[in-house]
């Protein structure tokens, strides 16, 4: 079964007594203790988790409207002034975004929840507190002002505590049943099982799996990449019974050649209510990134599911949004760019910008500009290079601009132009694209938009310097271009603001 599954006219063979289970995951004659079960998703955790968030910061506006100001704790006050609670609302987005608040790794960790959720909460309630007409007068009185951030900046770290301690337990864990052992199936396995030596950041996405299926004899009672593989296609309802399976993910990457019987076991799994789902897909909620080497030819793996008018909608605000910042973008670069000049004619004396020939939407090449970096004719010597860190060409000033991304502020020039967007794939040199074409697979759905100053791939991987890199990266760019939405489009500007001003650039 493992990828490919090419017995199709097989008969079943008889039944033979049943194997024992592996120990590693409980049987039957070891249920666990019937609690009440709330197997979370992924998604339903992050909603859980946004919910009780607002909730916490609108509980504790409300009592200190309550307890010094008079107002009653109850729903009236919040319809008498909703909007002191929407702006609240609204102001804790993108503080939450910034400390990145719904990683479910994170999450799942007690200190670090808080740790991110505390800094999040507090300057939600400074930035709460500074904005006037549509929030209380709390400047008025600064015991008010210091009750609400105490409370706000306590309360959500003490729910975000006790989800890490209670949300983790297998009560409210989905089991994962993996459906072929071959390499597609091996590599959601090590997104899926705990790696304490190295430390798993897919942990405490509600996800657990229980082991594999797999008709290949000699791996049957074996451990693949941490799992044990329980039994083949003939015992799949008996084990989904047996390890109280809630999902059933199918790593076979040639999906025609799934074995009938093992498509009518499949389809009877179904029946009684359990999910079933390809690794293609369980894959990409959890890593943000589309698995490319394991689509094989499914082209709607890459894709967009569809072009909806409100797809064509956004796409018009994304442009409107391009052009507003390339605006803005341009005024800034006007006050950089001298002190830059100083500095460069004492240290690097050389041309204040540089132009460099990338691939842009549809293939096509044009000339991207930045803030000059590097000592002039930096690749005369050895022609076009993959980026390092402590790149010994990097002037001392072009250290600073790297760090602080300052040096695309010039590539607005290239937004305003229509040639990039704010966000989107970073693009490439031609010199490289031709290389990762030919190694990489889909690498050219990448081109199918803009390439933007800022996207997907630098806020979740940032540098590459390899074709292994340069395949990650395309994971991640290829998410986006799939689930391109607003909301998207705003926590990629955020976390880009987190780089900036944490000097993370390189």
């Amino acid at each position: 079964m493992s990828d490919r599954n090419t017995e199709t006219t097989e008969q079943k063979p008889v039944p033979q007594p049943e194997a024992p289970v592996s120990e590693a995951v409980p049987a039957a004659g070891r249920r666990r203790i019937p609690l009440p079960s709330l197997h979370l998703t992924s998604s339903e955790r992050r909603l859980l988790l946004l919910l009780i968030d607002v909730l916490a910061l609108n509980v504790a506006l409300l009592v200190a409207l309550a307890l010094r100001f008079g107002y009653t704790f109850s729903w009236a006050t919040i319809f008498e002034a909703p909007i002191y609670f929407i702006v609240l609302t609204l102001v804790w987005f993108p503080w939450a975004s910034f400390f990145d608040c719904y990683d479910l790794a994170r999450s799942a960790d007690a200190s670090q929840a808080a740790w991110a959720t505390g800094r999040a909460a507090l300057l939600t309630a400074f930035t709460y507190l500074a904005i006037p007409v549509y929030t209380p007068h709390f400047p008025a009185s600064r015991l008010s002002a210091y009750l609400f951030i105490g409370l706000a900046s306590v309360s959500v770290p003490a729910w975000r505590v006790l989800y890490a301690s209670l949300f983790s337990q297998p009560t409210f864990q989905q089991r994962v049943l993996i459906v072929g052992a071959g390499a597609s199936g091996s590599e959601l396995a090590r997104a899926l099982v705990s790696t304490p030596e190295h430390g798993n950041p897919y942990a405490g996405s509600g996800y657990r799996a229980v082991g594999f299926v797999d008709d290949d004899p000699s791996k049957v009672g074996n451990e693949i990449a941490g799992l044990p593989v329980l039994g083949d296609r003939y015992e799949l309802r008996r084990l989904v019974e047996e390890q109280e399976v809630d999902l059933i993910a199918v790593a076979i990457t040639h999906t025609p050649d799934i074995h009938p019987a093992l498509f009518q076991a499949l389809l009877d799994c179904r029946e009684q209510g359990v999910g079933l789902e390809p690794m293609t897909g369980l894959y990409e909620r959890l890593t943000g990134r589309i698995p490319v080497e394991h689509a094989a030819r499914n082209l709607y793996v890459v894709l967009p599911v569809s072009d909806s008018a409100m797809q064509r909608l956004f796409w018009a605000a994304k442009r409107l949004i391009d052009l507003a910042s390339a605006v803005a973008g341009l005024g800034l670069l006007a006050l950089v760019a001298l002190p830059v000049v100083v500095s460069n004619a004492i240290w690097s004396p050389g041309p204040l910008l540089y132009w460099q020939e990338r691939v842009g939407k549809g293939g096509r090449p044009f000339r991207l500009v930045k803030l000059r970096t590097m000592v002039p004719d930096a690749e005369e010597a050895n022609g076009a290079v993959w980026a390092v860190e402590n790149d010994e060409r990097v002037t001392p000033v072009g250290r600073f601009l790297r760090r602080t991304r300052l040096d695309e502020l010039p590539q607005f020039w290239n937004v305003l132009r229509g040639e990039m967007s704010l966000v989107g794939p970073r693009p490439e040199r031609p010199e490289f694209v031709s290389d990762l074409v030919e190694k990489v697979p889909f690498y050219q759905a990448r081109h199918a938009v803009r390439p933007g100053i800022t996207g997907w791939a630098q806020v979740r991987y940032g540098y590459g310097s390899s074709v292994e890199d340069a395949l990650i990266k395309l994971q991640y760019d290829l998410y986006y271009i799939k689930h391109q939405n607003l909301y998207l489009e705003m926590s990629i500007l955020v976390k880009t603001a987190a780089v900036m001003l944490g000097f993370r650039g390189r």
